[in-house]
């Protein structure tokens, strides 16, 4: 396959990014996008240019570090995270835009790396139980209904990749907060920090300078986990509870 890729290129925060244009060849069906970007990489050393900086880590689909906005979709035009997008989704000739997370608590770093440790502080400030565990309890010393644990499994699987902030016409995080908190919430283990889990996490999302979330559901469609968007009104009812109460 031969493709044109348009890449944004910024040198850092302070300084200004446009667009680049760059003709990849001989790129397989069977590479992932990440792959795809090295050979471009590679091609950019060997001419003596500065390589294009993209976050990755596992490329496994289970760190939440690849984030890339491609064609105005973010992770690319498959349901899933940006280093399992295969190059198999794109046909011979097409021209590709590369971006990074837009949003003002992503600020770019470099090229198409953002920093996303606002999440990190959003964990910090309730994604935690501080009940004694000692060591691995019996498994079924602490009865769970089903039902509680399936919800609270499916909220796990978030991995903080950032795809529902980028996909929010809003820059909202409450798709990413809501995940934390329910994941949390529902099992008898974070009963103690209820109510000051969601307040607390709620409130430093908006300290960090996320958008207000208006329910346009673009979220949990980026979501490559597949996070609900009723997760969302589940935090609004945790929260509303946990401030009748004050904590």
């Amino acid at each position: 396959m031969r493709l044109t890729l348009r890449v944004w290129r910024q040198k850092n925060a302070d300084a200004p990014g446009a667009m680049s244009t760059y003709e990849v060849d001989g790129i397989s069906q069977d590479m992932s996008f990440l792959e795809m970007l090295d050979t471009l990489n590679e091609e950019l050393i060997l001419k003596g240019d500065d390589p294009v900086a993209f976050d990755h880590d596992c490329r496994e689909g289970i760190c939440g570090a690849c984030s890339l906005v491609i064609n105005g979709d973010a992770h690319g035009p498959e349901r899933t995270t940006t280093c399992q997008l295969h190059m198999r989704s794109f046909e011979d000739g097409d021209t590709i835009d590369v971006e990074p997370w837009r949003a003002s608590a992503f600020p770019v770093v470099k090229d198409l790396v953002v920093d996303r440790t606002a999440f990190d502080r959003i964990i910090q400030a309730g994604g935690y139980i501080t009940a004694p565990t000692g060591a691995a309890p019996e498994a079924h010393a602490t009865p769970v209904p089903k039902p509680d644990a399936d919800f609270s499994f499916e909220h796990a699987e978030c991995i903080g990749c950032g795809a529902c902030v980028a996909a929010c016409p809003n820059g909202a995080a409450m798709l990413f907060t809501s995940a934390k908190v329910n994941h949390l919430n529902v099992l008898p283990q974070g009963s103690p920090e209820r109510e000051s889990r969601v307040l607390d996490m709620v409130a430093q999302m908006d300290e960090e300078g996320f958008g207000g979330c208006t329910l346009a559901g673009e979220c949990a469609t980026a979501c490559p986990k597949g996070i609900p968007l009723f997760s969302i009104t589940r935090m609004n009812r945790e929260f509303v509870r946990a401030a009748r109460k004050g904590r």
